[in-house]
């Protein structure tokens, strides 16, 4: 066999090894199903695929359009790719220390898990209850609809519970 015939027979072979991983942005994303599903523009002039993007267990985000994946096709065949992984270097955080690890959106809030603790940036709303086993130090205030304590508590230097109170003198 010539090498012009073995280039036919492996051309189809060879297109279809070079379509199984392709580069290409969001334009648009469906969060409300289950798997995911991203408008992903592979080509400049290409109408946008609906892949599933899948995701790893516990994790989820909605890509802004212009963001970047990595879609991957089976045997090459652009009938049903997936997303591998969608980024988005406009709001990569690039402030991180080696080994730091951090999760982030493009509002510019974040979470870094970093070697001096945790730092969050944002403000926190938590549904369910705290529990801190070392107490609990901030800088600022606090501000509480109700509170209740289960213990005593020190406030301005004083016990709580162990403070007696003489009463108000109006002069």
């Amino acid at each position: 066999m010539d090498a012009r015939s073995l280039g036919k027979l492996t051309a189809p072979l060879a297109r279809a090894i070079q379509n199984m991983l392709v580069r290409g942005t969001v334009a648009l994303a469906n969060g409300a199903t289950k798997m995911q599903t991203l408008q992903v523009r592979l080509l400049a002039d290409d109408t946008p695929l609906p892949l599933e993007h899948f995701e790893p267990y516990g994790f989820t985000s909605r890509p802004n359009a212009g963001a970047e994946v990595v879609a991957a096709f089976f045997d090459g065949n652009r009938s049903h790719g997936v997303v591998l992984v969608a980024a988005d270097r406009r709001y990569r955080l690039t402030t991180l220390e080696d080994g730091d690890v951090a999760l982030h959106d493009d509002k510019g809030q974040s979470i870094v898990l970093g070697a001096d603790g945790i730092t969050i940036t944002g403000n926190v709303r938590v549904v369910g209850s705290i529990f801190a086993t070392e107490g609990i130090n901030g800088e600022g205030g606090l501000t509480a609809p109700t509170a209740t304590i289960t213990g005593d508590a020190t406030i301005g230097g004083k016990s709580f519970l162990g403070h007696t109170n003489g009463g108000y003198h109006l002069d």
